[in-house]
């Protein structure tokens, strides 16, 4: 889940999102009826309250930011809907302050209207955090994989899935494989300091790590992520170090391509 720590400015849809990416639009309008049946999801709702001029502008923006992570993840189009296992949600209501949130239940990735810009590479990681985990690990699909990881759950054999596997490693671990990670311990610093138990959670871990090595790469979209580099959320220090996304980044898209290749 990502959060703000402050109300939306009501106008933040309407003035728009720095992106550096290729025209796959043609400089075109599309819509949400285009995205669904491009990348597969199950189903896309949209809120009552959203107007129609809202609706085009957020359809534009979601499509450009869900064709850059395509893009940068190797992977087809479809890939992000995990196999047409998710949904999507836009301005369809939510917790105050949130920007974004995966339900699980539903298996619906929700974008709030006015906020959840710069939330979709993380809330994506975690719907696929909660898809994979029956195909790494023997077990239900009711927790994350990044979770089973930590409690050494017994991974299925398969080429994607040890490569998976290094980069929860990445995550969670030392170099030597055996001591936490400055980054996972310097999240349970934050929690201690702050009275509660979030960012050292496996699944918001891993979330962050992924939109760290996505807001590093070539092509910028701050719609699909912003904030891992330089906010207050950066300032507090609950994101990998540079040094840490380099190696995170290695294991992250050497996964990903290598699903794109086999998919």
């Amino acid at each position: 889940m990502s959060q703000y720590n402050k109300p939306p400015k009501i106008d933040r849809l309407k003035r728009g999102y720095y992106r550096s990416g290729p025209d796959y639009r043609k400089s075109q309008d599309v819509g949400f009826a285009e995205i669904r049946k491009l990348f597969g999801f199950r189903s896309i709702q949209i809120g009552h309250w959203v107007t129609r001029q809202e609706q085009q502008i957020a359809a534009n923006l979601i499509y450009d930011a869900l064709m850059d992570l395509a893009n940068i993840l190797a992977v087809p189009a479809q890939v992000l809907s995990l196999r047409g296992s998710l949904s999507l949600a836009f301005g369809t209501g939510g917790q105050k302050y949130v920007q974004a949130h995966y339900d699980m239940r539903k298996r619906e990735l929700a974008l709030a209207k006015n906020a959840g810009g710069g939330a979709l590479a993380h809330e994506w990681f975690h719907a696929f955090d909660h898809y994979i985990n029956d195909k790494l690990f023997q077990l239900p699909s009711s927790s994350f994989a990044s979770n089973s990881w930590i409690y050494n759950k017994e991974n299925i054999e398969h080429p994607l899935n040890l490569k998976l596997t290094q980069f929860y490693q990445t995550i969670f671990l030392a170099e030597d494989g055996k001591q936490p990670s400055e980054y996972l311990k310097i999240s349970s610093k934050i929690d201690q300091k702050l009275n509660q138990y979030y960012f050292a959670m496996p699944e918001e871990l891993a979330a962050r790590a992924f939109e760290s090595v996505i807001q590093d790469q070539p092509i910028k979209n701050a719609y699909l992520v912003c904030g891992t580099q330089k906010s207050e959320q950066a300032e507090l220090g609950i994101f990998p170090s540079p040094a840490h996304r380099t190696k995170l980044a290695e294991t992250c898209l050497a996964y990903f391509r290598l699903l794109g290749r086999l998919v």
